[in-house]
């Protein structure tokens, strides 16, 4: 079933295109290609809108679209996902060019495959959702603010279901000492005068990407701010608050404002990789203490001149934050290790592939 978009567009800025984007276009490429961004991706297409040479606006559905190898390297072409821009041609209506990125998300693969999978592209602002019961947990939206802080996105907590506790406040506390200067939201999914604190980031070509566990209320937020019930949802388990998935793909929905929202499905498990960055600008309270120890190589335990342990015992730094600051920092080492010796072995065996063709072709050529 293709994405439609139920309020038109006009030109491309209403998609989100720039002068970022427009760089990496020539004149012949503003001639003969048309720019559209992905709306959404299937196993067998993905779903696009742009403007076409003739400025004239168009929705359709084509092949998904992925860069060839790196011949040099044997390195793999990027895929596409949702977010990106590509360059149709518009006589066969295929992707003939991935544009440049402003950001992208990306998680390891449940489970033990080492694989990354593309969760959104050329997003402006995470909407990181989470609500005033079981299901708010400091170490997962550590974990998303990671995501955000190395993609170069600003992340924004919202936390919903206030009227569940006697104490928002404390929610509210915890979650702005997660790093300097994040913005929280507290507010009824379901109050459109509420979520009006939301729309400074809303606007024309703005793209807002929401994240959060099944249950959080990210769909309810998504209906009061298009003013619709286009997205399904569900309530929570009584026993442990854990929501039922109702988001089952990423989805784009456009505000009256001209801003693009995209819906993601609750994610059970979020595996980090290759964000050393963003977790050292979320923790870089214990980074600052970690440099200032007398070894380099300190690893805040027992050694002397720790300046770790030293604002541990001062009681300045929480040693569960320690903590949570070694696990991410230690999975996402070994995730991008076993991830790129992955991608090491499959260079090799695409190389090795090349040899044995070319050395067969040799052999029938004598």
């Amino acid at each position: 079933m293709t994405t439609r978009i139920s309020t038109p567009i006009s030109n491309l800025a209403d998609l989100g295109w720039t002068n970022f984007f427009l760089s990496q276009l020539d004149a012949d490429d503003l001639a003969t290609l048309a720019p559209a961004r992905v709306m959404s991706v299937h196993r067998t297409k993905m779903d696009v809108v742009g403007c076409g040479p003739d400025l004239v606006p168009f929705e359709k559905s084509i092949m998904p679209f992925s860069e060839p190898d790196d011949p040099d390297d044997g390195s793999p072409g990027r895929t596409a996902t949702v977010g990106d821009w590509v360059l149709l041609d518009p006589v066969t209506g295929q992707a003939q060019r991935l544009l440049d990125r402003t950001s992208v998300f990306k998680r390891k693969v449940a489970g033990h495959e080492r694989k990354e999978q593309l969760i959104a592209a050329n997003v402006d602002t995470l909407f990181v959702v989470t609500s005033c019961n079981q299901d708010f947990n400091v170490a997962r939206l550590e974990r998303y603010l990671a995501l955000a802080q190395d993609a170069g996105v600003t992340p924004v907590i919202i936390l919903t279901k206030a009227d569940l506790t006697d104490d928002p406040h404390d929610y509210e506390q915890q979650a702005m000492g997660l790093m300097p200067g994040i913005v929280v939201e507290t507010l009824d999914a379901r109050d459109p005068d509420q979520i009006a604190s939301l729309l400074p980031w809303c606007t024309t070509g703005q793209t807002v990407a929401f994240v959060g566990s099944s249950g959080v209320g990210k769909s309810t937020l998504i209906n009061t701010l298009t003013g619709q019930d286009a997205i399904e949802t569900a309530g929570i388990r009584e026993d442990d608050a854990k929501g039922r998935h109702t988001t089952t793909s990423r989805q784009f929905h456009r505000l009256a404002s001209g801003a693009w929202l995209l819906d993601t499905p609750g994610m059970r498990e979020l595996q980090l990789t290759d964000v050393q960055d963003g977790i050292d600008a979320v923790f870089a309270d214990v980074v600052a203490l970690a440099q200032a120890c007398r070894f380099s190589d300190c690893q805040h335990e027992t050694e002397p001149g720790c300046a770790v342990t030293a604002a541990i015992d001062a009681g300045t730094l929480d040693p569960k934050r320690l903590q949570r600051w070694r696990k991410l920092a230690l999975e996402d080492q070994h995730n991008t290790q076993t991830i790129a010796e992955r991608r090491s072995r499959e260079k090799s065996f695409k190389k090795m592939v090349k040899r044995t063709v070319a050395q067969k072709k040799r052999q029938r050529d004598d």
